[in-house]
């Protein structure tokens, strides 16, 4: 009920990889233009204010645009990244093997290398960057 039959026919004709809110606007700007020339519009000054409101609705189309545009919101992306690198560091101190010297049963190899913290470390590092 917003767009006449050929405004439609006009509107699902026009190819274009994104979202078409914006053809709209064009066309409201084109009107109040032809409108203001044909003495419909009395001002220039109503004119602009009626053209800065459209602007406004237009930005915040453009707005609600962008975060269709990016799927996962950056904040999800930057706090699992601190959480794996936290983790990581967290058990690179609490994965550390007792003291060979002091004589503990049954803790007689100690590895340098934490090779499996490491390996954890790699699979949740990868699955980040996923």
């Amino acid at each position: 009920g917003f767009m006449t039959r050929h405004e439609r026919k006009i509107f699902d004709d026009l190819k274009s990889p994104h979202l078409k809110y914006w053809v709209p606007f064009v066309w409201f700007g084109n009107l109040a233009s032809k409108a203001r020339n044909e003495g419909r519009i009395q001002d220039s000054v109503d004119l602009q204010t009626l053209m800065n409101e459209m602007n406004k609705y237009r930005s915040w189309c453009s707005l609600l645009f962008g975060y269709d545009w990016v799927g996962i919101p950056l904040v999800y992306t930057q706090v699992v990244t601190l959480a794996v690198y936290t983790f990581f560091f967290a058990c690179l101190i609490g994965r550390q093997f007792l003291d060979t010297d002091q004589g503990y049963q049954g803790h007689d190899l100690d590895l340098y290398i934490p090779i499996f913290t490491l390996l954890q470390f790699f699979f949740y590092a990868g699955w980040l960057k996923v």
